[in-house]
Order: C-alpha cells, then structure tokens, then sequence
C-alpha cells in the first residue's frame, strides 16, 4: 500500500500541528463565525445554523455539501438538541467525518513480489509533477526502491520537470523523446521495475482536458498496458487538485474523474491560505477519499491525510 502508516504518536502530533498550520484560515473563519452566529441567541435554532451557511460555503465546502450538513444540523435544533456552542461545533465535526469516512476506500492490494503502479493524473498547472517528486522523496525516506515514469509526452517540459525531481530525490527516471507513446514508455518503465525488482512505479500521465477524448483514450491505453505487465496494475489512481481553486478545481476534477477511474486524491497548496473546507466537498461531490496533502513546496511537505485529524485541526 503506497501511504505510509504512522504508528509513532510523537510522529502523529507533529503531523496534527501542521495539518493545523495548513488550514489555520478555515479554522479562524470557522471559530469566530460559529461563535458570532450564537452569541446573540439564547438558544441554537434554525436561525442561528441559517447565519453558518455562507461561512461554510465561504469555506469552500460547496452549495451541496453545505446543505446537506446544515439539514441534518437543523433536523436536531428542531429537537433542541443543541445546547450550546460546543455542542454545535461537536456534531458539526461528526457531521464532516461522516462525510470523510463515507469515502475513505482503501487502495487496490498488490500481489505480493510485483511493483506497485501508481498513476498521476490531474489539470497541468496544479503540482502533478511536484506531488510526484514529493512522493518519492516519502517512498524513499521509508526505504522503498522508487523508478518514475514521464508518461506525459505531450508537453516537453513536464518530462525535464520530472527528471529534475528524480535528480533531487535519487529516484532513476524513464523517458522518451517530446510526442513519443506514453504506453510505450509506460512499458519501459515496467519492464525495468520487474526486472530490478522495484517496489514501486510512479507514472506522470498528461494533464490537458481540451482533448477529453483522446485523453480517455491514452489512458485506457495505458492502464491496459501496465495490466499486461503487472497483475492488478494500476493499483492507485492519484488525482492532484489545487486546494486554491476550490469549487472551480472541483469542477475541473468530476471530468477527470470519469475520464481516468480515480482511485485516491491529493490536495495540493494547502498551505493556510487556502480554503480547506474543499476535503469534504471532494469526498462528498467526488466519492473519493484524500491519500495526501501538500503543504509546502519542500520534498518532505506532503502529508498523509487523515480524516479526524483534519476535522479536529478544523476545530483545535
């Protein structure tokens, strides 16, 4: 399985702070709305939750996602079942968990003694080839053998950028010339990885969505070839969405994901800035569960996500 179980809960806390630096703004925003909506009120009802929802939707969690929590939040006022601002803040964090939990799949199992074949897929533009660097430079810290493959040969500079970060991380990347068969050289790169016995295989894959066709079309080419090659490949599709685009990124990502059987997603830029209420709304909107984040622009800046990790730095 590519995400690296932590077990150390001196390595847990330190990952908890900096989820909880990475949405620092979505938290205050959170905080001080939910603490404005009741300070006024001698008790939480359906006006108070009415006055959250521009704060949630500002939050990026998205029109449908919004109503759906404060339609399960107001089914409860309506008992007077929410006594107080911590009762509030409570079941909103049940709330956002359920959502996460609900799409939170485990990736496909490899037979044992073959690589694991990870596809990338996503928008150019949103750190694909960043994420995969990233990857690595993880996959490696751990001890594992790592071989990347530039499969998107559609635009040159994406191969130099991934060779750059395998130059970086120590990781042997496997090329071919600019407008070259990305199932081609998608078939290189397993070759070698069985060969030299690789425990895993990172494939960049183009990121252009104006030709959603051909897009399909080379993908579905090239899932069947790591299939011939590697029982059960791909076994992790990894869709890379911008935490800064919000909605518009949600968007662009629904396309991907019907084009490309998406397994998993990693959220990049989500460095405090960012809104990070857009997690539930991929798991909602998308069915999908987040594997990672990004959080930095430094190798070791992506982190595993955890779903009550995240809703509690939401609320921390």
């Amino acid at each position: 399985m590519i995400q690296t179980l932590f077990g150390n809960t001196e390595k847990k806390a330190g990952l908890f702070e900096r989820m909880k630096e990475a949405v620092s703004r979505t938290r205050q925003n959170l905080s001080e709305r939910i603490e404005e909506a009741v300070a006024f009120s001698k008790e939480i009802d359906r006006n108070t939750l009415d006055d959250l929802e521009a704060t949630l939707i500002g939050a990026d969690l998205g029109s449908a996602t919004t109503q759906e929590v404060l339609g399960k939040l107001r089914e409860r006022a309506d008992r007077k079942q929410i006594r107080d601002v911590e009762e509030l803040k409570r079941l909103l964090k049940e709330e956002l968990l359920t959502i996460l939990k609900s799409a939170n799949t485990p990736p496909v199992e490899r037979p044992a003694g073959v690589p694991e074949v990870v596809l990338v897929v996503g928008v150019n533009g949103t750190g694909k080839t960043t994420t995969i660097g990233k990857l690595a430079q993880s996959l490696r810290s751990d001890g594992k053998t790592v071989l990347l493959c530039a499969a998107d040969t559609f635009r040159a500079a994406a191969i130099e950028q991934l060779e750059i970060w395998g130059q970086r991380t120590g990781t042997e990347t496997v090329r071919t010339r600019a407008g070259g068969d990305p199932a081609a050289v998608l078939f290189d790169a397993l070759q070698k990885a069985n060969a030299h016995h690789t425990d895993c295989v990172i494939v960049d894959t183009a990121g252009r969505l104006h030709t959603k066709s051909n897009l399909m079309a080379e993908l579905e080419k090239m899932r069947r070839t790591a299939q011939r090659l590697i029982p059960g490949a791909p076994h992790e599709v990894l869709l890379v969405i911008d935490a800064t685009t919000g909605q518009n990124g949600l968007q662009q990502a629904k396309q991907f994901t019907d084009s490309a059987a998406v397994t998993g997603v990693v959220l990049t830029k989500l460095d405090g800035t960012a809104k990070g209420g857009v997690v539930i709304a991929i798991a909602r909107e998308l069915g999908l569960p987040v594997r990672y984040v990004g959080v930095g622009e430094k190798p070791a800046d992506l982190l595993p996500f955890d779903g009550e990790q995240f809703v509690d730095s939401l609320f921390a």
